[in-house]
């Protein structure tokens, strides 16, 4: 008998897994892990139209070390683009995945602090100019984010300036 993937009722799902040493910080089997990453070199050989649109298109945007890498591997999901730096995700959703198995990997993807941006292909095979320009503006607005939470406050009672005579 074949096996498929099925989705365990609610009620008896576990939270999203821990991140641990094995699987390259996942708990993920190296071999299934392995899987996962020949499926992804074999969706950037073959990519879908909406995909090739917006990898054409971001290819135009002055980004530099924050370009987003095409079908990027965060534990056992595949991200059609991923820019690790910044912790964020874009996913394109082409219909051929249920909505419950999608749900489930946003939440794993947030739960380890990952942004999640999502377009149909319908959205970026109408306008992939204005998709990437949407994607540029999460991805600006997310450095911001990381950037503003990096930074130490600075004590109040302290002075910077010019020492005092």
């Amino acid at each position: 008998m074949k096996k498929t993937l099925t989705l365990r009722p609610a009620s008896e799902r576990e939270d999203a897994p821990k991140l641990q040493r094995k699987g390259r910080g996942w708990n993920i089997a190296e071999s299934r892990l392995d899987a996962i990453h020949e499926l992804a070199r074999e969706k950037r050989r073959n990519p879908s139209p909406a995909q090739a649109a917006l990898a054409a298109e971001l290819a135009h945007e002055d980004l530099g070390q924050f370009k987003p890498k095409a079908f990027t591997v965060i534990g056992s999901a595949i991200a059609n683009f991923g820019c690790l730096p910044l912790k964020l995700v874009v996913l394109i959703d082409e219909g051929d995945v249920s909505a419950e198995i999608e749900h489930r990997r946003d939440k794993s993807l947030t739960e380890v602090g990952i942004q999640v941006v999502r377009y149909t292909a319908d959205e970026v095979l109408a306008d992939p100019a204005g998709v990437a320009q949407a994607t540029v503006a999460a991805m600006k607005a997310r450095y911001e984010e990381l950037r503003a939470n990096s930074r130490p406050a600075r004590p109040a009672s302290r002075s910077y300036g010019a020492p005092r005579r």
